[in-house]
């Protein structure tokens, strides 16, 4: 069941709502319980037969948990709970990718097992091994499976994060404090709006620019340096306003309930180092590989070399998490390369402040990160080099990508030119990466959290309770009701 749905914006959400309000005036454990109810339909909507697998991974890790009351044998229940959570991801995600190279290159052919990702089984399971290595090291261990079982399946961060801690989540549930005011539900419900906004109008709108010319280089054809461009920049801004408008509406979801979901994403796009888009992109997810792999792995203490040994090992791993192909092993590693060249950097030279020269660290940091899309974006390795060589005009014109199978996709008449459909979409892309660097992002629009103290830059657009911004609102749900026509999935559904 997807956000950007009817079923789930008219019938699960209303319902769901109604039914945490009521409970909630019975008691704060009665409200908690119903998200909880809810939260394992949501699951078990998609494929019911895996929410006996989820249900399973909660209970196990939940009474590992238990079992490591006793000191004395924490650190190897601890352990023997990891690779529990390890080796069930790596069977439901890494088996065929596993299978497929192993045939390749030894050149027997072995049987392709078909096995269907089970929904979001890579943020449950980072979670709960978080939630293990945490007790480990010392942390409280929790005894309330209801607490507990929420913080794993709470229906707004399930599919596609944010990657939440269960330190950040779980003393909410138990304050009681999950009740719900008129504002604080209103915040929510703009929140969601517009998220909701950026993922069907500007998302989906743009993939029509992405899809067909990526499909064609993964099917062996080449595209000139115009189209090669235009697909590759609607990407980059596709994944962004698809992936943190999921997340703003995992957020709105949650405030509607009274929960306080982190912020994942920072205006990524403003930034002039590597450094810092991960501290801006993803944050989550850069939280937990820097907590649970980068640090443990040594981090900076060990040396130079190490350090960067330690970046590259977290990245191409990182990388691996997203999916179980090649293209990601060297989109992490590129990722991993680009951040050891920026800590040399700084190590060795003095970063200047002067706006010229930010311009530069700009122009470098997001030409790097638009290069490292190619690979995320493209389903073979083959299709990635041809869109890196289509970037450089070095595809040969034989090969070259025809329009029309834009025109298609986008039910518009053949009669429109490939100039026009390349300024068409040169324009959409300028506005989408005009919004990104220059308006604020939705957490600071809506003081949300961090930015709740924030410097009053954003005065003229700041949320609030007023006429003029429930129409503002209302307007923006109804032009995102026409772009939910589409159903087109999240970039990071099923992941």
């Amino acid at each position: 069941m997807l956000f950007s749905s009817f079923t789930f914006v008219f019938q699960f959400l209303p319902a769901t709502l109604l039914a945490f309000a009521a409970a909630h005036r019975h008691s704060p454990r009665a409200g908690i319980l119903v998200l909880l109810g809810a939260s394992l339909f949501f699951y078990g909507a998609w494929k019911p037969i895996y929410l006996l697998l989820f249900v399973t991974s909660i209970a196990l890790n939940f009474s590992l948990g238990l079992l490591m009351a006793n000191r004395e044998r924490r650190r190897a229940i601890g352990m023997l709970g990891v690779t529990i959570n390890l080796a069930a991801l790596c069977y439901f995600k890494y088996t065929n990718f596993l299978l497929d190279n192993v045939s390749a290159i030894t050149g027997v052919p072995l049987p392709f097992s078909n096995i269907i990702l089970p929904l979001g089984i890579s943020f449950f399971t980072f979670q709960q091994i978080a939630y293990l290595v945490d007790v480990m090291r010392g942390a409280p261990v929790e005894r309330d499976p209801v607490s507990y079982a929420l913080f794993v399946s709470f229906f707004p961060h399930l599919i596609a994060g944010p990657l939440v801690h269960h330190a950040e989540m779980i003393p909410q549930f138990k304050r009681g404090r999950t009740g719900r005011s008129s504002v604080l539900t209103a915040r929510g419900l703009a929140i969601f709006v517009a998220g909701l906004f950026k993922k069907v109008v500007i998302a989906d709108n743009l993939a029509q620019f992405v899809t067909p010319v990526f499909a064609h280089l993964d099917a062996g054809g080449g595209v000139g340096p115009e189209w090669a461009w235009l697909a590759t920049l609607a990407y980059t801004l596709q994944i962004y306003f698809d992936f943190s408008g999921y997340s703003d509406m995992a957020i709105g979801l949650a405030l509607m309930c009274g929960i306080r979901l982190p912020v994942n994403f920072r205006s990524p796009y403003k930034s002039t180092s590597i450094i810092e888009f991960w501290r801006r992109w993803h944050i989550t997810l850069s939280r937990f590989l820097r907590d649970y792999l980068y640090i443990p792995l040594g981090g900076n203490r060990l040396g130079e070399r190490r350090r960067y040994i330690n970046l590259l090992v977290t990245m191409v791993l990182g990388g691996l998490w997203h999916g179980a192909a090649w293209n990601f092993l060297i989109w992490g590693g590129l990722h991993g390369i680009y951040l050891g060249i920026n800590h040399l950097w700084r190590g060795t030279r003095e970063v200047s402040a002067a706006l010229g020269m930010r311009i530069v660290y700009w122009v470098l940091t997001f030409t790097a990160v638009v290069v490292a899309w190619v690979f995320f974006r493209a389903a073979t390795v083959g299709g990635a080099w041809r869109g890196l060589k289509g970037l450089l005009g070095l595809q040969p014109e034989r090969a070259s990508f025809a329009p029309p199978d834009i025109l298609r996709i986008m039910n518009l008449p053949i009669l429109v030119s490939a100039d026009d459909l390349l300024m068409l979409g040169s324009f959409a892309v300028l506005v989408a990466l005009a919004i990104a660097l220059f308006l604020p992002n939705v957490p600071q629009i809506f003081r949300y959290r961090e930015y709740r103290r924030a410097p009053d830059a954003t005065s003229l657009i700041r949320w609030k309770p007023t006429t003029m911004w429930a129409l503002a609102v209302g307007v923006a749900f109804a032009i995102a009701l026409f772009g939910m026509w589409q159903r087109m999935e999240f970039l990071y559904f099923q992941f």
